[in-house]
């Protein structure tokens, strides 16, 4: 997904809001919000999702534009629903724990499981799996039954590129041991990743030296600068402030982490931190952490940038028109056009043997 700078346009984002919002009544009506939360965590659904709202297919956009639409069309029928969306991008993503904690009244539900999962699931992306992307966009969706997906993008400026995280909460097992559900990406790198399984010797030394006192651990990173490092190595000399690394370990040595991911979550505790550790717990104890990217990867109305078709303003309108009208009629007890969506998707799978 190559970064694209710029917004939507007002009409189409108005259109993008009412079509997602049909959508979405009719998956939770039919399926339940558990359906929700997992298409939502399907990179594939998401991005068609994208498309079927006219957006464009290969823009970084299509994850910020989406989500907005999402809660946008969803904020006033949440209760209904049995879910709600938290986040977003740039400023309003760190607004992320405080939303959680409102919305989750309407639901009688003990916030704090939801604002770990938020806050871990954006610690992982930006300190736990270091692969060059900052992560700038985040949203949370939760369910009344306390479940919940996340959907979270990083941006590389460099390159002007951009990678989609999706979490799923009912397939973690471990916050910092394999957590994704997937990663989007056409470009692999070579990053400092914490969270996999071959780093597990990594994690658990790095608990221990954050454990210690600091003093030791600093003069093997004193040491470890006047090293020439390999060229495939992404830890630097540069990257070693021994002097501020040395603030941090002496506060996990007076408060000290019970594992990896108290370690991750702690204040001040970045991608810095955990680089010089990682690398201390390597020439000491030869604890290799893992260097492997964990990165994985039709059309209805057109595309705003004109591909493959620029968007039937008409078409879109009447598509909109005709769930609505569904939706309503389903609510009274006429479900004919609802019944008839399910007899043409019947029908694609036996023709296609889908």
């Amino acid at each position: 997904m190559p970064l694209h700078w710029g917004t939507a346009p007002r009409w189409l984002f108005q259109r993008m809001t009412r079509l997602s919002r049909a959508i979405i009544e009719i998956i939770v009506g039919e399926y339940g919000t558990e359906e929700f939360l997992k298409r939502i965590s399907d990179p594939i659904w998401f991005q068609s999702l994208g498309c079927v709202l006219g957006f464009d297919w290969h823009s970084s956009g299509v994850t910020t534009t989406v989500c907005g639409a999402l809660k946008e069309g969803l904020k006033d029928i949440e209760s209904e629903l049995g879910i709600f969306i938290a986040g977003g991008k740039g400023r309003t993503s760190r607004k992320t724990p405080n939303e959680i904690q409102i919305k989750t009244q309407q639901f009688s539900l003990d916030p704090n499981p939801l604002v770990y999962a938020s806050r871990m699931s954006a610690k992982v992306d930006s300190a736990g799996l270091q692969d060059g992307y900052q992560i700038y966009h985040h949203v949370l969706f939760g369910t009344k039954d306390g479940k919940w997906a996340v959907v979270q993008q990083g941006m590389n400026p460099d390159t002007r590129w951009a990678r989609r995280y999706h979490w799923l909460s009912s397939d973690i097992v471990d916050f910092v041991v394999e957590p994704h559900k997937a990663i989007v990406c056409n470009h692999k790198t070579e990053p400092l990743n914490l969270v996999a399984k071959e780093s597990d010797d990594t994690r658990t030394l790095s608990v221990k030296l954050a454990k210690e006192k600091p003093d030791k651990t600093i003069i093997e990173l004193e040491r470890i600068k006047a090293l020439s490092m390999p060229q495939h190595h992404p830890i630097y000399a540069s990257d070693i402030n021994a002097k501020r690394i040395g603030k941090i370990l002496l506060a996990t040595y007076e408060n000290p982490p019970q594992d990896f991911a108290a370690l991750l979550i702690k204040p001040g505790v970045g991608p810095k931190t955990l680089r010089a550790l990682a690398l201390v717990a390597e020439i000491t104890y030869g604890a290799k952490p893992s260097f492997q990217d964990p990165v994985s990867y039709t059309f209805a109305h057109g595309g705003k940038d004109g591909y493959p078709y620029p968007v039937n303003r008409a078409e879109y309108d009447r598509s909109i028109a005709i769930l609505e009208k569904s939706i309503k009629q389903a609510k009274i007890g006429r479900s004919e056009q609802l019944d008839a969506l399910r007899r043409l998707t019947q029908w694609h799978n036996e023709t296609y043997n889908v």
